[in-house]
């Protein structure tokens, strides 16, 4: 192959060590190293957890900020993107786990009032289409702080509202959603996600996610009651009625803490969270122009093959007959798993840096040396 050849470099962010952003350069940089005049374009990735507002301003969003509440009610500012009347909000930017104080977790009292703000604010800027990506949530409250800032009211017994947080919808004694934002109803909100799980149950959010957000054994408990009784009031709620347990039941529901609910309530339609996003960044287009497409995240291991950022990449780069490598931190895959994905090799950074705390530490620069080794393999 020689310079006239065209790459396109389609990568997650390397958790805790590098942005997507990042992970392009200094790709770009180690490819060029070997091949000069090399034609490379970047075009970095999210699957709709944190970064992915990121990802949209890289491909050339305006970046928005705004004042929001965070997970527990201190204000935070908080990004979304916007370009041509579509908005791509992400909800770990007001309502994320990094949004809390160093070393407190706050499994029962968090709340999603900000990704709220977050929504409304793209709706004041004159979005038509909001691509609502969730993950990354500090989060179990089933996306009543959501609906709560956008205008519905969850009441006590006492007329008074319930406390923020999952916890507090154990009192919930009435809804009332007449009062939401008139505009959402004219707006296309796609609520982007790689999780499919319920609301509630076994496999519902408080009980696969709950523990990462430091909730006991009794959190999971109480938060996922709490949850099934927030759905079952919302069954006797004027304007919602029995589609809240259809809702309830639903793959995406428990996304972000049971926003995915809340999101739906809304009239959100869920899709496989890297689908929208290559959809939204203009990936096809991207994808024709190239000859070679690297993706690739810190860690490809078994959570990749379930709608992550680079099985993503690497289906649609396959349909379209085009190959694909990957760049990662750590490798847990094995070749035959990678090429049923369309990956056909990785190179992980502990090829050539054993040592897991160096990678993490100068992931950029051996990353460089990664990319220039599959310049060799497949470019020189």
């Amino acid at each position: 192959m020689d310079g006239t050849r065209r790459v396109l470099v389609a990568a997650d962010k390397f958790k805790g060590s590098l942005t997507a952003v990042e992970v392009a350069e200094r790709v770009t940089a180690g490819l060029r190293r070997v091949v000069p005049n090399l034609g490379v374009e970047a075009l970095p990735v999210a699957d709709g957890g944190d970064g992915t507002v990121a990802a949209a301003v890289a491909a050339g969003f305006e970046r928005r900020e705004v004042r929001v509440a965070g997970p527990l009610g201190d204000e935070v500012t908080a990004a979304y993107a916007l370009r041509e009347g579509t908005a791509v909000v992400e909800m770990a930017e007001a309502s994320g786990l990094q949004r809390l104080p160093a070393g407190v977790l706050a499994p029962l009292t968090s709340s999603t009032y900000g990704s709220g703000e977050l929504l409304r604010a793209a709706l004041d800027a004159g979005a038509r289409t909001i691509v609502f990506g969730v993950g990354g949530s500090a989060t179990t409250d089933g996306g009543a702080g959501m609906l709560s800032a956008l205008g519905a009211r969850f009441l006590g017994a006492d007329g008074e509202p319930v406390a923020p947080g999952g916890g507090g919808l154990a009192d919930l004694a009435s809804a009332d959603l007449s009062g939401l934002d008139a505009r959402l109803s004219d707006v296309e909100l796609v609520l982007a996600s790689d999780v499919d799980n319920p609301l509630t149950g076994p496999k519902g959010a408080p009980a696969v996610y709950g523990p990462q957000k430091g909730a006991t054994p009794e959190d999971v408990e109480s938060l996922d009651a709490a949850l099934a009784h927030f759905a079952k009031v919302l069954e006797q709620t004027e304007g919602v009625g029995a589609r809240a347990a259809e809702y309830a039941a639903s793959p995406g529901a428990g996304a972000a803490g049971g926003i995915g609910f809340g999101a739906m309530l809304l009239g959100a339609r869920f899709r496989p969270g890297i689908e929208v996003m290559l959809d939204v960044l203009g990936f096809a287009p991207a994808l024709e122009r190239a000859d070679l497409v690297i993706t690739g995240e810190g860690s490809l291991d078994e959570q990749t093959l379930h709608g992550k950022a680079p099985a993503g990449v690497a289906a649609a780069a396959r349909a379209a007959g085009k190959e694909v490598v990957a760049v990662c931190g750590r490798l847990a895959l094995a070749p035959e798993v990678l090429g049923r994905a369309g990956i056909r090799r990785a190179y992980p950074l502990t090829d050539v840096e054993p040592d897991v705390a160096k990678c993490i530490a100068d992931a950029g620069p051996i990353l460089e040396r990664v990319a220039e080794r599959i310049a060799r393999d497949f470019l020189a």
